[in-house]
């Protein structure tokens, strides 16, 4: 079974470019190793994608190579935060229909031209001071990926609330140094979930 994980920074997490099976140190790394260990008599492959900086556009541009081509079983996307903190310093806001459309230009085409199952995960935000105003912003593109999910997902993993509830729990610097990028702890919370996901795929 092949395994795509696709995204930004948090899905890039430092992986090797130059092998697409390098997983790199964030959630990719834990979630694969869940997997293995829970299923220990499957072949899986495992694709790590993601690219640091990415936006949803730049996963419309990457679309027919780094999706269609690699003919995933699963492919997982965590997309988003970029689309708002890249335009946070003068608010100069994607539109949330240009939003829309890069992320439902990648999901129509998956499903019309692989078969893959597809894992959406939210972006999140986790409480931070100096990012508080982003949420005026990503709060409604959140809402747009929820609806997305909806639509095409097999599966949705509710980042943001689930963080909001382990926050309440824990500090925040538990699981992420500035609020976006997850630390070990927060990779290792995010797999757990993915690992939950891939069960309900997996059966």
């Amino acid at each position: 079974m092949k395994i795509l994980f696709q995204g930004d920074s948090i899905t890039d997490a430092g992986r090797d470019r130059a092998d697409c099976h390098n997983m790199g140190q964030g959630y990719p790394l834990y979630a694969s190793q869940l997997i293995s260990e829970k299923y220990p008599d499957e072949e899986f492959e495992f694709i790590n994608l993601g690219i640091s900086g990415d936006q949803t556009s730049n996963l419309v541009s990457r679309l027919q190579r780094d999706f269609i081509d690699i003919q995933p079983d699963v492919c997982s996307i965590l997309i988003g935060v970029n689309d708002t903190w890249h335009r946070a310093a003068d608010r100069a806001w994607l539109s949330d229909i240009q939003f829309e459309k890069n992320y439902r230009t990648v999901l129509a085409n998956l499903k019309q031209n692989t078969n893959a199952k597809i894992i959406i995960l939210e972006q999140f935000l986790l409480p931070v001071a100096d990012k508080a105003f982003f949420r005026e912003d990503l709060n409604g593109k959140i809402d747009i990926t929820r609806s997305l999910a909806r639509e095409f997902a097999d599966v949705f993993i509710p980042l943001d609330g689930l963080f909001a509830a382990a926050c309440v729990d824990k500090d925040m610097y538990h699981w992420s140094a500035d609020g976006v990028h997850p630390n070990e702890n927060g990779s290792k919370f995010i797999a757990e979930h993915y690992l939950d996901a891939f069960g309900k795929i997996k059966g």
